[in-house]
């Protein structure tokens, strides 16, 4: 088991140009491939940057690179204008659609005990290990598993073997994995690495994966610039053919992606961005990586543009609409009663997942106008609703900055009227928030089944305290001694693309060349 490359910093970045020269540089490692799968994620990871490491693979491979399959889980596929945007000038011939529910082989079974501790006691079965056929059967050489790790609802970091077992696994698979997740606990689970949900997964990985398939995995972190916070920039890359590169790229993000405030806020204002958030099943981010920053009581305000639907897929679309986003106990009963929830375990997670639980208020913001959900569909479902071009005459995602805004209070006029103080959130999928009165676990590690990040570093987490906003620093336990960033850059010399600002402090393992 290798870890061929390592960067990181949380203050200086990665230009496209370092992505290519890091990757070329593992490549060149791993001799002539004739067969090349390239498994990246679909547009709603367009951030990710996989995107344009998928052009640098096939500009390395050329004819070598034989399939490109979008790990869709429940997705949609992949449309040609997202292709085009996404993955450039990679030739629509290479892409394949993965077909969740009819497309996949069983390659194993995680045993029921793993499944029983992950759960918490709620199922006693075994996990099937589920790929889709094209790589079991395919014959590949190389197997290039791509994507960003980031706080997640359901596996607590995304990425690394979720992109597989989850990405292009099968419906069972998927089902019951979401469903673990859910009775776990969310708010358990988000932010860590190590949980028992993972743990099941990597041991499919051990037992099916390892020896068999020729994988790699090359794993992005992204954050905001320190200077811009609506531009992104690419943190971190990690490279290497089992789990040390997801762990390491994980005490990464954490510190990157990762904001605790001191105390919880009344109203979050979250922004979804029209071309990328077309559903509940994925706008719903908006909800499960900020729900910890929310007094009870209080208010979230989603800004939705873009969605049009529920579910991604007909069937799980179908299903929210009938039974809503309600309390976990009410969902538990009618789980008892209805034998379609049974047999869609991840539609149950999913509104489980898009709850409240009573604490506080949901409020969606489309326009249905341009072919958004209505009002009678959005508050069909549980949710309240406002227009969205009147939501953003108050709330302008375009001018409000990231973190806490003052806004004249609805109903004021002219000069006078209160003000009301809310938190902005533009892009709630790329990374979590919550209030210290709020997390679940201790902040070197305690409770919640794992410690924040990685499982086996510590992290001292920065505190949002007012206005005042801080990023975990790194800490010696979780990071790698401080090596050189990628050397070679096409332009060079003055051309050179120029590092952020912020002096020598802050960079976290890195690797200039192939380790």
């Amino acid at each position: 088991m290798v870890l061929h490359y390592e960067w990181g910093s949380t203050i200086e970045a990665l230009s496209d140009e370092d992505l290519r020269t890091a990757v070329r540089s593992v490549f060149d490692q791993l001799g002539a491939k004739q067969n090349v799968l390239i498994v990246p994620p679909d547009f709603t990871r367009f951030n990710s940057k996989a995107g344009v490491l998928t052009q640098h693979a096939y500009e390395y491979y050329g004819e070598a690179l034989k399939d490109v399959l979008p790990a869709l889980g429940t997705h949609d596929p992949v449309s040609g204008h997202q292709r085009e945007r996404m993955f450039g000038a990679v030739p629509e011939s290479l892409f394949r659609v993965h077909d969740w529910r009819n497309d996949v082989v069983t390659i194993g079974h995680v045993p029921a005990e793993m499944v029983r501790a992950a759960s918490d006691g709620k199922l006693d079965q075994p996990w099937p290990a589920q790929l889709n056929k094209l790589m079991v059967e395919g014959g590949h050489d190389l197997v290039l598993s791509i994507g960003q790790v980031v706080p997640h609802e359901v596996l607590g970091m995304a990425n690394y073997n979720k992109n597989l077992f989850v990405g292009i696994g099968g419906a069972e698979a998927i089902n019951l994995s979401h469903f673990i997740g859910a009775v776990y606990g969310m708010e358990r689970m988000m932010g860590v690495a190590d949980n028992p949900l993972r743990r099941v997964l990597n041991h499919a990985s051990e037992k099916f994966l390892a020896g068999t398939y020729p994988l790699l995995y090359i794993l992005t972190v992204i954050g905001p610039s320190l200077e811009n916070p609506r531009e992104l920039k690419t943190r971190g890359l990690f490279i290497g053919d089992d789990a040390e590169c997801f762990f390491k790229a994980a005490a990464l993000s954490i510190q990157v992606n990762f904001t605790l405030l001191e105390k919880p806020v009344k109203k979050v204002v979250a922004y979804l961005d029209e071309e990328e958030f077309l559903s509940t099943w994925l706008g719903n981010k908006a909800i499960y990586r900020t729900r910890m920053l929310i007094e009870d009581g209080g208010e979230l305000l989603v800004l939705a543009p873009g969605v049009k639907k529920f579910g991604e897929d007909e069937a799980i679309d179908a299903l929210i609409r009938k039974y809503g986003y309600r309390t976990t106990p009410e969902l538990m009963s009618l789980l008892k009663a209805n034998d379609e929830l049974q047999h869609n375990l991840s539609a149950v997670a999913h509104l489980v997942h898009g709850s409240s639980e009573g604490r506080f208020t949901i409020t969606y913001a489309t326009n249905p106008d341009e072919g958004g959900l209505t009002q009678g569909e959005v508050e069909g479902v549980g949710y309240g609703w406002r227009d969205y071009r009147e939501a953003i005459k108050l709330y302008d995602p375009h001018t409000m900055t990231q973190g806490v805004n003052v806004m004249r209070k609805e109903g004021g006029e002219g000069g006078g009227g209160e003000e009301e103080e809310v938190y902005f959130v533009q892009a709630p999928a790329l990374g979590l928030w919550a209030a210290k009165t709020r997390f679940q676990r201790d902040l070197d590690g305690g409770g919640g089944g794992g410690k924040v990040g990685t499982g086996g570093g510590e992290g001292t987490a920065g505190l949002e305290g007012g206005k005042e906003e801080e990023r975990i620093p790194a800490t010696a336990s979780t990071l790698s001694p401080v090596r050189e960033r990628p050397t070679k850059r096409t332009k060079g010399g003055e051309g050179e693309e120029k590092e952020e600002e912020g002096g020598g402090g802050g960079r976290v393992g890195s690797s200039g060349t192939a380790v």
